[in-house]
C-alpha cells in the first residue's frame, strides 16, 4: 500500500479519450509510445494484456473480507470493479504502465534519530504527483488513441484499478513481501500510472519475484502490519493511520509511530534492491527543504491557513489541518522533551475532538518522562 497507503490503495484520477480519427500508423505502436514516454520524463513504459485472468482480484477480496481495509469503506463498495481491469472497463484489451522515479537522495529512516522533527513520507515532500503524472498520461493517451484509433482511459493511483499487478504483468517490477512494487533497475521508489486501451497491443514479458528468503521489509515495519509475507493489514499500517484513518488510534500504535507524521517509508527503504535506486530527476518531485525535517513545535502551532500555505501543491494537504495536527501531537508525545508540553497543552481545548484527545495524550506522556 504509496507509497501513502493510497500509493497502495488511494483515490484515482480517470479520464477518457475517444479516438475520432484514422490512426497515423497501423504498425506496432510501442516504439512511438516508448519514445514519447521518455520525452515526457517517464522512467518506464511497458505493456500488458488487460484481459488475462489473475489472482490479484481474489487476494483483494480476501483482504476486504478479513476487514484489513479498516475504515476505507470505498474499497468494499467498489470491490467488483477493482478485481480486474475489465471490471472497471469491459472494452479494455491492453494496459500501458508508466513509472516515474521519485527516489530520495538520503535514507528516509535517518530522521528517526531526531525525535523533535516530523518525518513526512518522501513521496509527499515534493509536489503532488497526481497532477504531474496526470498531465503526462493524458498527453501519451492522445498519442495512443491517434495511433490505434481506439478509445483509451487514463488512471493515476489505484482506485478503482489495481495498477501494481498490472505493472508486474507488464514487467515493470514485482510485488514484494511488503505488497509494494519493486523494480530491479529503480528499487522501490516508483509512481505508477496506467492507460487502458481498447486496442490489442503486444504485451511485454512479465517480471518474476526476486525477494527470495529476504525479510528485511517485514522486519522493518514499526507496527508489525504484515501478518505474513505478501499480506498487509492496513489497520496497523502507519500510511493508513496517518492519512486515511479519521479517529483516535490505539495507544500502542501511537507509541510505535515515533515521529512519522505522514506516511511511512520504512518497509520501502529497507529493501536491498534499493542499491540500484536513483534520486528523482524530476525537480517537482524533489523534496522541499521545509518538508525534509520540519520542527514539531512549529507544525503543532499551524492553524488551517498556515497548514494550507505550508502544504500548497503537496499531497499532505488532502488530509486537512486537524488530522495532520493530531499526528503531530502523537509524535510530540513520543519525543520525550517536556519543553513541548506547553505547545500540546494549548490544544487540549481545540475545536476538533481528535486534536483534543491527542493533545491530552501528549501532555500525559510528556508528564511521565
Amino acid at each position: 500500500m504509496r507509497t501513502w497507503i493510497s500509493e497502495r490503495l488511494g483515490s484515482a484520477y480517470k479520464a477518457s479519450v475517444t479516438a475520432s480519427a484514422e490512426p497515423v500508423s497501423r504498425a506496432d505502436p510501442r516504439p512511438i509510445l516508448r519514445q514519447r514516454a521518455r520525452d515526457l520524463g517517464f522512467d518506464v513504459c511497458r505493456f500488458a494484456d488487460a484481459t488475462e485472468g489473475w489472482s490479484a482480484g481474489e487476494r483483494l477480496e480476501s483482504f476486504v473480507e478479513a476487514g484489513r481495509h479498516g475504515s476505507m469503506g470505498w474499497m468494499e463498495t467498489t470491490l467488483a470493479r477493482r478485481q480486474h481491469p475489465t471490471g472497471m472497463w469491459p472494452e479494455a484489451r491492453s494496459a500501458i504502465v508508466l513509472g516515474l522515479n521519485y527516489g530520495p537522495t538520503t535514507d528516509p529512516r535517518a530522521l528517526q534519530g531526531r525525535p523533535d522533527r516530523g518525518a513526512i513520507s518522501c513521496y509527499a515532500q515534493g509536489d503532488d504527483y497526481h497532477e504531474l503524472v496526470k498531465g503526462r498520461l493524458k498527453d501519451l493517451a492522445g498519442v495512443l488513441a491517434r495511433e490505434t484509433a481506439r478509445d483509451v482511459k487514463v488512471f493515476v493511483d489505484t482506485a478503482p484499478l489495481m495498477e501494481k499487478p498490472l505493472a508486474a504483468r507488464a514487467g515493470v517490477g514485482w510485488q514484494g513481501k511488503h505488497t509494494n512494487l519493486v523494480s530491479r533497475e529503480l528499487g522501490s521508489w516508483l509512481f505508477l500510472g496506467v492507460i487502458l486501451s481498447a486496442a490489442e497491443i503486444e504485451a511485454d514479458a512479465p517480471e518474476t519475484d526476486h525477494c527470495g528468503s529476504c525479510r528485511a521489509c517485514l522486519e522493518a515495519c514499526p507496527t508489525a502490519a504484515f501478518p505474513a509475507p505478501y499480506q498487509l493489514d492496513a489497520r496497523r499500517c502507519l500510511s493508513y493511520l496517518t492519512i486515511e484513518h479519521a479517529g483516535p488510534w490505539p495507544e500502542d500504535l501511537r507509541v510505535a509511530m515515533g515521529n512519522r507524521i505522514y506516511g511511512c517509508d520504512d518497509c520501502l527503504a529497507a529493501c536491498p534492491w534499493n542499491k540500484f535506486a536513483q534520486g528523482a530527476s524530476e525537480i517537482r518531485l524533489q523534496a522541499r527543504p521545509e518538508l525534509q525535517a520540519p520542527s514539531l513545535a512549529e507544525l503543532v502551532a499551524l492553524d488551517d491557513t498556515g497548514f494550507r500555505a505550508l502544504f500548497r501543491k503537496s499531497a499532505v494537504k488532502r488530509i486537512g489541518r486537524d488530522r495532520f495536527v493530531r499526528n503531530v501531537l502523537y509524535a510530540i508525545g513520543n519525543c520525550g522533551d517536556p519543553a513541548l508540553t506547553a505547545a500540546a497543552s494549548a490544544l487540549v481545548s481545540d475545536p476538533d475532538p481528535g486534536v483534543r484527545d491527542a493533545a491530552a495524550w501528549a501532555v500525559r506522556r510528556l508528564g511521565a518522562t
